[in-house]
């Protein structure tokens, strides 16, 4: 099939149905399959000579994305998908994602996408009033947890930076368990880390107290990140006590809740995040546990200004942006500039079924947490490693080596009972499940726990 230039943007009525009626086979399916992992020679094989100078006919294109690529992608929203952290988009946000897509929305300015910026700062709204921040707190969305704690933790370094001599030495102090991502954050931005020994295996104000009194540099600590549920055990820190001493100190106090953070939503929960408003700057991906597609995270901020002043990019061509009175603009809350406006899929979502559909979702993850706790403690050849916070659950398969870890979780993938990968506990390797998925049941659960027999 010939592509010219003047035929790509042409609109094709036949290539619509075929995409469209994949999208409706693919929205429909009950429940998602796992699939399985892909083997790169077959992958390359059936791709070689594809991307040739006349193009291909649409319907062959599918057919090999269909049946040989679309199927060595694990599906992370089936309920079969217990690894990592899942992810379960409602059937509304995916299709209006697909409605962000095909208009070509992006989501820069006020000036671009004004109505697109009103709908997501009405999400963010929502989920800072959840977390109890004040009235003029708010932010932008980015593309993950990632790109959240980079561009809240700049803020965080420069805010500190105008208050201290120049060349001063910075520090940010972090608990064992905190994510990767921070981690990675502190050597992009050149921030020293300040570890500080976790309690119980939660970062605590009085931890982090005793620290900042026994360091002979106290005052180079500049800020302090909590995590308000752990990615591996779901643990959420002493937010109150972390937020007091980043209070007295005059601290910036960030909160990353790329999973956890949803729990807001949970009753059953709420209590354990007391503290987070008090947070500088917050963090929670919707992608994961508020049941939108990727990539989308909130980032929010008590005081807004904080980071504009910081990530505000300065050019010629940009100056039209900033021209027309203080409106908002989400390219200055975050280091990035043109962004896709990731947060109208969840906008929709909610907008349709209620925040209460949420609440109910997630409190469904926390009582299968709770239950499948209850059935690890009550079977002899399994041992649980702590009772669930949130909805991960770690749990050790008495006498397992850590090959027979990883042996069982590629035979459960291969039979397609579930996708279920080993983790690690205080240098162990042990069994872990990540329950997000509202359709994910206890007789899957069950199904996965007869197989360690």
């Amino acid at each position: 099939m010939t592509s010219a230039p003047h035929r790509m943007h042409q609109p094709d009525n036949d290539l619509v149905d075929l995409v469209f009626g994949y999208m409706r086979e693919r929205l429909q399916y009950d429940p998602v399959p796992l699939d399985h992992p892909g083997d790169g020679e077959q992958l390359r094989n059936h791709l070689a000579g594809l991307l040739n100078e006349h193009g291909n006919a649409p319907a062959d294109v599918l057919k090999l994305y269909d049946h040989e690529l679309s199927r060595a992608v694990i599906s992370a929203d089936s309920p079969r998908y217990l690894s990592f952290i899942p992810c379960a988009p409602t059937k509304a946000a995916l299709l209006f994602d697909m409605v962000v897509s095909c208009a070509s929305l992006q989501g820069i300015s006020w000036l671009e996408a004004a109505g697109a910026i009103a709908a997501e700062n009405q999400v963010l709204r929502l989920i800072a009033d959840r977390a109890g921040l004040p009235e003029g707190a708010g932010g932008t969305f980015v593309s993950g947890g990632s790109a959240g704690n980079l561009s809240a933790l700049v803020v965080a370094r420069d805010t500190a930076r105008r208050k201290l001599p120049a060349g001063s030495r910075l520090r940010i102090a972090v608990a064992d368990q905190v994510h990767s991502s921070v981690k990675n954050t502190l050597n992009i931005i050149g921030v020293e880390a300040f570890p500080v020994p976790a309690v119980d295996r939660r970062f605590t104000g009085a931890a982090l107290r005793a620290a900042l009194a026994a360091d002979p540099e106290p005052e180079t600590v500049i800020a302090v990140v909590g995590t308000a549920g752990t990615t591996n055990e779901g643990i959420i820190d002493d937010l109150a006590g972390l937020a007091e001493v980043a209070g007295e100190r005059g601290l910036w106090f960030h909160v990353d809740g790329a999973y956890g953070g949803a729990g807001l939503f949970a009753p059953s929960v709420r209590e354990r995040y007391n503290g987070i408003e008090r947070a500088d700057s917050f963090v929670v991906d919707p992608h994961k546990w508020l049941f939108a597609p990727f990539d989308c995270a909130a980032l929010i901020y008590r005081e807004p200004r904080l980071a504009k002043a910081v990530h505000t990019q300065d050019a010629s061509y940009l100056d039209v942006l900033h021209h027309e009175g203080d409106e908002w603009n989400p390219t200055d809350y975050a280091y990035h500039l043109t962004r896709r406006a990731r947060g109208l899929p969840l906008w929709f979502s909610l907008a349709v079924h209620g925040t209460q559909a949420y609440t109910d979702a997630i409190e469904a993850g926390l009582t299968l947490a709770r239950e499948t706790a209850e059935l690890i403690r009550r079977t002899p050849h399994l041992e649980l490693l702590h009772d669930p916070q949130l909805s991960a659950v770690c749990f050790r398969r008495t006498g397992w080596t850590e090959e027979q870890y990883y042996a069982w979780s590629r035979q459960l993938l291969a039979d397609q009972v579930g996708f279920v990968t080993p983790t690690g506990w205080d240098g162990e390797t042990v069994a872990r499940f990540a329950f997000l998925h509202p359709g994910t049941t206890m007789e899957m659960v069950r199904e996965i726990l007869d197989t360690m027999v």
